[in-house]
């Protein structure tokens, strides 16, 4: 005689969820800082990088990031950088945020320093790390390099020769990267914010100069802030791997174009 008995129901065993992981780099303030806060609010391992360490042992202490101090464009900093990140098991995405702009000088009264700054910083930097965790990305299987450079790469100004020059410059490197890495099923991804606030940007590229630093965001309504910019990092890096957001322009509404800012008085 057959059983009518009710049979258990089978155990429905779910797949352990994939830890993703980061290096986020110029992590020790602003949109960097926002972009580790974003990704580790999400489970996310962050590898926090910066050359302030103070600041990054106390993101550490909030978020649970791990910091290491570093400079990107200095070999050995990138190569005890990566045995870090080997020993911590490894990573699939590379936020690439470290970089700024120093002087507003015309190009007639350059200053050679600034500009070596801004472009070892911005463009030497970036191609330093990078380099250095492509066999990483490349091995993952699902890899991920996100540059934020700025829309002073697509649109020159006044007194913005050298920041121009860094950020058009990191472009173009972007653009040659997504090409040569899609065999590698590597995605690169662009972000390229207008006016944004932050605590460190107009203050550090106006030498200090607290009030002409102020004058750069006055009148202006809403500009971003680094926590919208970190959002859409956070979302252009956690959506499907075959879904490449190549290049994402982000302004506030008040800067309708490069040569546009509505300012209120």
């Amino acid at each position: 005689m057959t059983s009518t008995a009710p049979q258990p129901t089978p155990a429905v065993v779910s797949a352990p969820a994939v830890e993703r992981a980061a290096v986020v780099t110029g992590a020790s303030t602003g949109i960097g800082e926002a972009t580790v806060r974003a990704l580790a609010a999400q489970g996310w391992r962050v590898y926090a990088v910066a050359r302030r360490a103070e600041r990054l042992e106390a993101l550490a202490a909030e978020t649970g990031a791990v910091p290491v101090p570093a400079d990107i464009a200095e070999d050995d900093d990138v190569a005890r950088l990566v045995g870090a990140v080997e020993a911590g098991g490894g990573i699939d995405t590379l936020v690439n945020i470290a970089g700024g702009a120093r002087g507003a000088d015309w190009v007639a009264d350059a200053k050679t320093e600034d500009w070596e700054w801004m472009l070892r910083v911005n463009v030497v930097g970036t191609m330093k790390i990078t380099r250095a965790f492509l066999p990483m990305l490349r091995a993952n299987g699902h890899g991920t390099v996100l540059n934020l450079t700025s829309v002073a790469g697509l649109v020159s100004y006044e007194g913005g020769g050298g920041y121009n020059a860094a950020k058009f410059a990191e472009h173009g490197m972007t653009r040659a990267l997504r090409l040569e890495e899609a065999e590698h099923n590597v995605r690169v991804i662009e972000v390229m914010p207008g006016l944004v606030k932050t605590e460190e940007f107009a203050l550090s590229r106006l030498g200090g100069d607290a009030a002409a630093a102020e004058r750069v965001y006055e009148g202006v309504e809403e500009p971003l802030s680094a926590e919208d910019v970190a959002d859409v990092i956070r979302y252009a890096v956690t959506v499907p791997h075959h879904v490449n957001l190549d290049d994402i322009v982000i302004r506030p509404v008040a800067q309708a174009a490069a040569h546009k800012l509505l300012r209120k008085r």
